[in-house]
């Protein structure tokens, strides 16, 4: 799977009104921040009951709850899309899924 933008995503060389006022549109783009972050909580919520269900699967067949080489592909596909702070989030995720070692 690929990261893919969004469409309807605002264009970053967009024309800035410097004299009017920017409160509103700061007040709209924080909501929209507010927005992503709900989206990005209930993400990560989803996958780390996921992986959580297959350590559970893989201990109950007696395997190891962890895979090295999955968890090296998930930080590959991070540090990718998004740099050395995407392997940062990614281990952060791996982490969080697997529990205490």
């Amino acid at each position: 799977m690929t990261a893919t933008v969004l469409a309807d995503a605002p264009a970053s060389d967009a024309p800035i009104d410097a004299t009017a006022d920017p409160a509103p549109r700061i007040g709209e783009l924080r909501a929209e921040i507010d927005d992503c972050d709900a989206e990005i909580i209930a993400l990560v919520q989803r996958r780390l009951a996921i992986s959580r269900e297959i350590g559970a699967l893989r201990a109950a067949s007696g395997g190891t709850r962890l895979s090295l080489s999955r968890e090296a592909e998930v930080l590959t596909r991070f540090r990718s899309a998004l740099g050395p702070d995407g392997a940062a989030l990614g281990m952060m995720l791996l982490r969080q899924g697997r529990g205490r070692l």
